[in-house]
C-alpha cells in the first residue's frame, strides 16, 4: 500500500518581484509579430513588461481598425489589476489614429480607472515636440486611405508634414516582413523628399530599432518610430527616465 507524505512546512520570505521600478502594460495585436520583441530590448533593469492581446483581422483598413475600440477593454483587463501596473499603452498607430487618443484611453480606463495611457500616434507628437521638430517626413507601410489620416493627425497637432511614403501593403503578416533593409531605405528617400526635421516610421510591425543609431547619423535627424515612441512615453510615464544607449536621440532624451 503506497504511503501519502505529508508535506513538510518550509518557511518563506516574499520580495517585489519582477518590476520593482516599474510595471508596463502593453495591448498588442493579435497580428502583430514585432512589438513584443521590440520592447524586449528595453532593457532596464526593475521594468517589467506585460502584454496582452486584441483580435484584429490581418488585413488593415479602416474598418478592421476602428473595430477594435468595442474589444480595447476587453484586452485591457486581461492585463490583472493586481499587477499595479504605472502605464498601460495600446500598440496600434494606425488604430490609434482612428480611434482617437480619447477613445483610446477611456477604453483601457475602464478596466484600469485613472491608469497613465498611451499610444504610438499619441506618443510620437510628445516625441517630436520634446525634440524640437516641427517639420516631419512620414514614412508608413500601409494602404493610402489608412496612411491619409496618419499624416492628418500629425498636421492637427500642429506639425508640418512635408513628404509621405508608403510600402502600400495590408497585409499585418507581410508588414512585418519588410525588411530592416527596405526600411531604411524608404526613410532615406521620404527624408530627401522634402525640408524636414525629423522623420517618423509608422506601424508597430515594422522593425525598427535595429537600424535607428545609423540611419540618424546618415542622414542627420532624429528618426522616430511607431515602437520607439510608444516604450519611451510608456517608460516616462512610469517614472522611468534613464537614458537608453543605440536605440536613436529620442530614447537618449
Amino acid at each position: 500500500m503506497a504511503m501519502t507524505l505529508e508535506p513538510t512546512p518550509l518557511d518563506f520570505t516574499t520580495d517585489e518581484g519582477f518590476g520593482h521600478r516599474a510595471r508596463i502594460g502593453l495591448i498588442v495585436l493579435e497580428t502583430d509579430h514585432t512589438v513584443e520583441a521590440e520592447t524586449r530590448q528595453i532593457d532596464v533593469d526593475g521594468v517589467a513588461w506585460y502584454h496582452s492581446r486584441i483580435p484584429m483581422e490581418p488585413e488593415v483598413t479602416p474598418t478592421t481598425l476602428t473595430d477594435m475600440e468595442a474589444r480595447l477593454p476587453v484586452a485591457a483587463g486581461l492585463l490583472p489589476t493586481e499587477f499595479d501596473f504605472d502605464a498601460i499603452g495600446f500598440g496600434c498607430t494606425s488604430a490609434a489614429t482612428l480611434i482617437g487618443e480619447d477613445g483610446v484611453t477611456s477604453a483601457i480606463q475602464s478596466a484600469h480607472p485613472e491608469m497613465a495611457c498611451t499610444n504610438p500616434i499619441s506618443a510620437a507628437v510628445l516625441a517630436f515636440q520634446t525634440l524640437g521638430a516641427s517639420r516631419i517626413a512620414v514614412v508608413t507601410p500601409y494602404t493610402a486611405d489608412v496612411t491619409a489620416p496618419v499624416a492628418e493627425y500629425f498636421s492637427n497637432a500642429g506639425l508640418d508634414v512635408s513628404a509621405v511614403g508608403s510600402f502600400l501593403e495590408s497585409s499585418d503578416h507581410v508588414v512585418a516582413k519588410i525588411s530592416p533593409e527596405s526600411i531604411a531605405a524608404g526613410v532615406r528617400t521620404i527624408a530627401a523628399a522634402g525640408e524636414c526635421d525629423a522623420v517618423f516610421i509608422s506601424c508597430t510591425s515594422l522593425r525598427t530599432f535595429s537600424i535607428i543609431d545609423d540611419l540618424e547619423a546618415e542622414i542627420g535627424m532624429p528618426v522616430v518610430s511607431s515602437n520607439l515612441a510608444l516604450t519611451w512615453q510608456l517608460l516616462r510615464l512610469a517614472g522611468i527616465n534613464d537614458h537608453l544607449p543605440n536605440l536613436g536621440t529620442l530614447l537618449r532624451t
